[in-house]
Formats: structure tokens, sequence, C-alpha cells
């Protein structure tokens, strides 16, 4: 590393200066050192691990550089996993990788490029805002934030940036999972006639039993774990296994740091239903529904839920646990559905589904696209479209507005669960109509040391 930065160092000195540089044609490849994508990791442990830098580690064109976390086992853990997988890819030694408990250190370094973000939900939206002020580019695992207050901000700086962000929003890529890309192109060219009806189905998580406190682990930074959000007593069912760095955390089960499948899954398959519906940059116009939520238990994400939400261009979206996991359009011709083959990670629940791609009629799915149809953007797998994006500064396939949408569309269904109403919405000023208190949900308290 030390000779990367040497070099960089000594080019932009020479630039500056007025000397011309001249770089030997060897090292004029994309995998040059000079040219290499430098990539810091916020957030090391199971997304990241078994997907983010997984994904990241395949190209040569890119550097993981630095890994950070407030666990110092997993931070650890991360800096083994990088080093060893650039030992076995070179034949050769390596322990280069730096570490950081603190994210500010890390978006300090010039050297580094951009930052992959695979934290818990509650820190995306003000983690992501502070790598994009630091000029970094920016992987954000979705959901793309914890409230559409924050989201809304989130997008914002990054709209006002030159920096290049991608939601993690990998249902959009050719791989692994083409048939997303497939299905919304056949709808969005009238393939099933007029789109009335979506319906998007999302697995479950179970409610957990009361979890007494804990001492805190001396590995574990706390406090900036539990970041903006309230103080709350440590207890490794809210945290993260210290066991295991795959198995899926108890946070994703604690309203405090997130809502739930409904953003969890919804906010993949919601952006898959926007993208086919042409909805990518607004939001539903009416929000009704229901769920139960766990009445004991430190886990109090919702259990069985139906939501509904009505667009402007009179189409109605129905999520519920009880239908099948994926998307369904529905038009006036037929219908088309489409779901993941498997999940994310292992320790993911299943997509769900025996067959990834089907229609009311087979001939449907072999239609041709011609010549002078809609094309939607055709990008290879999610990481390689973000590298890709960050060397040609073209839009990528999942920018922050895109993501923004699909996660407050799934936080006003979350809104209508809890409120138990009718709701109103203006997606264009991103306020309820008429409900003072559906619009103190917007943003939740934050405490002050760790506020954006």
């Amino acid at each position: 590393m030390k000779a990367i930065i040497t070099r960089r160092t000594a080019i932009k000195t020479a630039v500056a200066a007025g000397f011309p540089v001249i770089i030997p044609a060897s090292v004029l490849g994309a995998t040059a050192p000079s040219k290499r994508i430098n990539i810091g990791a916020i957030g090391v442990g199971r997304i990241s691990r078994t997907h983010d830098m997984r994904e990241v580690l395949k190209h040569r064109d890119a550097h993981i550089v630095a890994v950070c976390d407030l666990d110092t086992h997993r931070l650890a853990a991360g800096q083994k996993l990088v080093d060893e997988a650039y030992a076995a890819r070179d034949g050769k030694p390596y322990a280069g990788t730096r570490i950081y408990g603190d994210h500010h250190a890390l978006l300090a370094n010039a050297d580094i490029d951009a930052v992959l973000i695979s934290t818990p939900d509650h820190q995306h939206a003000r983690l992501a805002i502070d790598a994009i002020r630091a000029g970094k580019d920016v992987y954000l695992q979705k959901p793309a934030s914890l409230t559409i207050a924050e989201g809304r901000k989130m997008a914002d700086v990054a709209k006002a940036s030159d920096r290049i962000v991608q939601i993690g929003s990998q249902q959009r890529a050719m791989d692994p999972w083409p048939q997303f890309h497939r299905a919304c192109e056949l709808v969005r060219n009238g393939r099933i006639g007029k789109l009335t009806r979506v319906e998007v189905g999302l697995p479950g998580d179970p409610s957990g039993p009361v979890a007494p406190p804990m001492p805190v682990p001396a590995n574990l930074n706390y406090d900036a774990w539990l970041g903006s959000t309230p103080e709350a007593y440590y207890t490794e069912m809210r945290v993260h296994p210290q066991a295991s760095l795959e198995d899926r955390p108890g946070w994703l089960r604690c309203e405090q740091f997130g809502a739930g499948m409904i953003t969890g899954w919804g906010a993949h398959h919601v952006d898959t239903a926007h993208w086919g519906m042409d909805t990518e940059h607004t939001g539903p116009i009416e929000i009704w529904g229901h769920a139960d939520f766990p009445k004991s238990g430190l886990w109090d994400v919702h259990g069985a839920f139906e939501t509904h939400g009505l667009y402007a261009n009179g189409v109605q979206m129905t999520i519920s646990g009880a239908l099948p996991n994926g998307v369904r359009f529905i038009g006036d011709k037929g219908w088309i559905f489409v779901a993941r083959s498997g999940g994310v990670t292992a320790s993911d629940p299943a997509g769900g589904a025996d067959k990834a791609l089907v229609a009311s009629d087979p001939k449907i799915l072999t239609s041709v696209i011609g010549p002078h149809e809609i094309r939607l953007m055709q990008s290879p797998e999610h990481h390689r479209n973000w590298l890709d994006s960050i060397r040609t500064r073209a839009p990528n396939a999942a920018p922050a507005e895109i993501g923004h949408r699909a996660c407050s569309t799934c936080l006003l269904h979350w809104t209508a669960m809890k409120t138990g109403r009718r709701l109103r919405w203006d997606p264009v000023a991103e306020r309820f109509i008429g409900d003072d208190e559906a619009n103190a949900m917007l943003s939740r308290p934050q405490r002050a040391a760790y506020a954006i």
C-alpha cells in the first residue's frame, strides 16, 4: 500500500509542478496500481463477508485497501479475509489491509477512492452522507435509510455531488438474476396489456423471547454501534452473534434499527415493481393496510401483514407475507411472476419460488422486444456495474434517488401498518396530506453525537 500511496503522490506532485508524467506502457492497464480503484469496506460482518467484499475481491482493477468495523473481532477477521484473498490470488504473502475502528478516520485517507457500506440499516444514510462529503464513491447496502427524512437527505446530498452512489438493489443486474430485467422489460412493453395491479410477496421473520441485559463485550464499541438511535441495554440478541460471522444478526428483527422484512426484502422487490411500473422516481398517493406486531420479547418487527398502495397511474400494489416471495405484475391481458432462485447469503431466507419467471401464457416469455420498443438498462453483476461507473462516471443501475424511492415506499407501507388507517401521500413534497401523526413518523429523534 505504501508503494501505491508513493506513486500517486509523486504523480500529483509532478502534474502540479507542470512536469510531464511518463508512465511505462506496461503499467497502463486497468490493474496497474496507478489506475486501480482503492476501496475501504465499512462494516465487515455477514453481508460484507459473504456478498459485498466477496464480489469486489473478484476484480483485479479494484483493491480493498482498508476495512472498518466497531467490533474488533470482526475487524480482525475482515482484515484476515482480505489479506488471505489477495495472497491466494497472487500466490505470495500479503498483509497490506489497513484497519480502522472509526469510519471518519477511514474517510480521511485520501488514497481511498470509494467505500462499501455494509452496516446495519440505521447507519446507512449517515455513513453514505459522510462518505459523499468526503469525496468518496459509495456502494450502499439496501435499504437506503431508516426513515424517509434521512433517505431524502442522503439522496439530495448524492445529487448535489459528483459522486457515484450505487444502492445494493442487485435484482437490477443481469448477473445472477436476469429474469427481473426480462420481466420488467416485457411489462413495460405491454406484453400483459395495461398494467392494473402488482403483488409483492415477502418472507417473514419470527418474533423473539425476552433477552436479559448482558455486559458489553470489550471488543464492541456499543455506543457507536447504536449510533443515532436511543440508548438501550446491550444483549447479544439485539446486535450480532459473537461466535459467528455469518449468521443472521438480531438487529434485523428490532424496529430500533430497521422496519423488518418490509424494508429488508421489500426494498428489493418494490424496486423491481417500480422498474416494471415505470414509477422509479415517485411513490404511491394512498397507502393502507394492517399488520400484527409482537406484544412481548426483544424482536419486535412486524409479523403477518397486508398493505396496499395506489399510484397516480391507477396501478395498485399489494405487499404481504402471505403472497409467494417475488413480484407478480397483473395486466388486463395476462400476468408475469418473477422471483429469485435463492437468497443473497446462506443465512438469508430462500427465494421461495419453484420457477424464477412464469407467465399466464408461456408465449409472453418468448416474446421478442423490437428495436423501437423500450429497452431497459442491462448491467453486469451489481458491484461490477458500480466499479464500471466509477471508472467511466456513467450512470449506474441503482442510483441514490431510485434506491430512496424504493425504500420510502416500503416505509410508507410500514407507516400504514403502524397507524392502521388509510393515508394520503404527496410523492413530490414527500409529506402525508392532512395527517400530523403520520408526518411525525417521517423522521426519528437522533442522539446528538451521531445525528445527520
